[in-house]
């Protein structure tokens, strides 16, 4: 993986933020140009269409590409400063101008608005080893009501399964037995399986349907 794809992983790209910012519109896409603290090098990165970022380092005296900097195996003071502000450019490019995206199903997008939009909840990380796993609580009573995973849904018993995106969500105990039939509704994954089931987020089950169980997980919060 490249230094680019690194720093910009899970990230995309938000306009208002990168002309806040200081870029500007070219044929190519939002531009930005700044001068290398160190080095004096020019560098130019391009925001072009579907998040492609590239970057050009330029040395103003042969006016020629600088390239040592983007291997690791280049090392000496001058390449490693030039790395270094390189790096320190597009971090604060990918902090400042860019949202995190983790997920990535156009329906856990809509639900993550929804949940937003409606209680003012935002997911958390809470696991290093597992980044693309969080959660939701209630910010009265701090219990979780759902957790969104990226799992294989295979594991689930899923027929043709794959990487994929899931929530798991709050039950009543007596509701369990009709709720789940391992088509739309499974028994909750990696949760109590007593009173958590799971949803695959894929659009097997209908937008108005998951944000009415959604509410009610929520619901099932409301003491400490």
């Amino acid at each position: 993986m490249s230094l680019v794809d690194q720093i910009f992983k899970n990230k995309i790209a938000n306009q208002s933020k990168l002309i806040a910012y200081g870029f500007e519109r070219s044929n190519s896409g939002l531009k930005f140009v700044t001068i290398l603290p160190d080095s004096k090098f020019k560098m130019t990165i391009v925001i072009g269409k579907n998040n492609l970022i590239t970057t050009l380092v330029v040395d103003p005296v042969t006016n020629t590409p600088y390239t040592l900097h983007l291997s690791n195996s280049n090392v000496g003071g001058f390449v490693e400063g030039v790395r270094h502000d390189y790096q320190t450019v597009l971090k604060s490019i990918a902090e400042h101008c860019f949202d995190t995206e983790i997920f990535k199903n156009p329906q856990t997008k809509q639900l993550i608005e929804y949940v937003r939009k409606r209680y003012g909840d935002e997911l958390e990380f809470l696991w290093q080893k597992s980044p693309n796993n969080a959660i939701w609580r209630r910010p009265d009573t701090q219990k979780w009501y759902a957790t969104i995973l990226t799992m294989d849904t295979h594991k689930l018993g899923v027929k043709n399964g794959h990487v994929d995106e899931i929530i798991d969500l709050r039950i009543q105990p007596g509701k369990m037995a009709d709720l789940v039939d391992n088509y739309q509704y499974f028994p909750g994954w990696h949760m109590n399986k007593k009173n958590w089931y799971t949803i695959v987020l894929d659009g097997s089950v209908p937008f108005s349907e998951l944000v009415e169980r959604v509410d009610n997980s929520r619901n099932m919060n409301l003491t400490k």
